[in-house]
């Protein structure tokens, strides 16, 4: 590149190399932060059900009825906190949120159970929280279906057809695995954009500024000498996290190292562009920190990990096109889940590389121009 002396780019790599690491908490913040917010993520940002309190009114009281209580309780995604035969019953526990489930045996079900066709029951749900009754009910649903308790879309079984789904790439539906590899790339936009962000912003504040811009370094060399430590940093943390979340959540990683390490990179450098951006837009720390998370929340909320992109308005499925983020999680997933080769993602790779150079090509413009050069 025409004016990027690699002399120079050396020595302020250095400079910033000593500048990152030469507090000893920048250290733990830099390499143990991303695997601690991991850890925290893998378990607090989980859709499993486990043990949801459930009521149950049983007015048959027959063999095939307490099954549907012995079913619910060594699956252990449901604990039987309160059982009655009054229906009355049902409202008052859920009301008092003493329970998140209510289950109801009407009499007849154990002849129904009997006849080979299957018996009916009642399900009610606490939907205050959508998502785990959504989750809730299908997996309550399929327990009594597997048990041949109940029948089947109340059609019964004289169809002669024997349903059995499968879930490929993760077959136990374990939200740990679809969801630690996001997170990973959420951390590592953070981390580029924290590192980043406040570089330019630092220097200025210190006095320091002044002192770059009178040395022989040009605009581009000063750019790039502030990224490039930031990306290897990165990529440092993305082996940590990728261990963590292999070894200690056991997700399954079926693709390339290679690969992932090279999607990685151009994710990583559009996030130091975008940092840098804000350094340069910024006039002090304060303003650049805000900045930066003005950028990232909306980046998250369109990324697909909160929320399924097919299922936001299409003008926000447009603005989607424009994340990085959407099409790094998309990446991780394959890579990990699927085992996605360069084919697979060639899309996704044109994408990345191209905004890694837009937000580059930016932030040294608007570097440029603040200096009126």
């Amino acid at each position: 590149m025409k004016g990027l002396s690699f002399p120079r780019l050396k020595e302020l790599m250095k400079k910033e190399f000593r500048q990152l690491f030469r507090d000893p908490r920048t250290k733990r913040l830099t390499f143990g932060a991303p695997v601690i917010q991991l850890l925290l993520f893998g378990y607090a940002a989980n859709t499993d059900v486990r043990h949801v309190p459930t009521f149950l009114v049983d007015q048959d009281l027959t063999p095939a009825s307490r099954r549907v209580r012995e079913t619910l309780e060594a699956s252990g995604y449901f604990r039987v906190v309160g059982a009655s035969q009054d229906p009355r019953d049902l409202d008052r526990a859920l009301d008092a949120g003493k329970a998140a489930v209510a289950v109801w045996i009407p009499p007849g079900f154990g002849r129904g159970v009997q006849g080979g066709k299957g018996g009916r029951v009642q399900i009610l749900l606490d939907g205050t929280s959508s998502n785990t009754a959504t989750v809730v009910q299908g997996t309550l649903g399929r327990l009594l279906l597997e048990a041949d308790l109940v029948e089947e879309g109340g059609g019964g079984t004289s169809t002669g057809l024997d349903l059995r789904t499968r879930a490929w790439y993760n077959p136990a539906l374990a939200s740990v695995v679809y969801n630690v590899p996001a997170v990973m790339g959420l951390l590592l936009l953070l981390m580029a954009l924290l590192l980043t962000a406040l570089s330019v912003v630092r220097e200025r504040e210190l006095g320091t500024l002044e002192q770059l811009l009178v040395s022989p370094l040009t605009p581009w060399e000063l750019m790039v000498g502030k990224a490039l430590p930031v990306v290897l940093v990165c990529l440092v943390d993305l082996a940590l996290v990728v261990l963590v979340g292999t070894l200690w959540f056991d997700v399954p990683f079926r693709g390339s190292v290679g690969l992932l390490v090279f999607a990685a990179s151009l994710y990583i450098v559009a996030g130091v562009g975008l940092g840098l951006l804000v350094s340069t837009l910024a006039r002090t720390q304060q303003e650049a920190f805000l900045t930066m998370f003005l950028v990232l929340l909306p980046g998250i909320i369109l990324s697909g990990f909160m929320y399924p992109v097919e299922t936001m308005p299409s003008f926000f499925q447009k603005l989607t096109l424009f994340n990085p983020i959407r099409y790094f999680l998309e990446m991780v997933r394959g890579i990990f889940l699927k085992g996605l080769g360069f084919r697979d993602l060639t899309l996704h790779f044109a994408v990345l590389g191209a905004m890694a150079a837009v937000s580059l090509v930016a932030a040294v413009s608007r570097f440029r121009r603040s200096l009126g050069v």
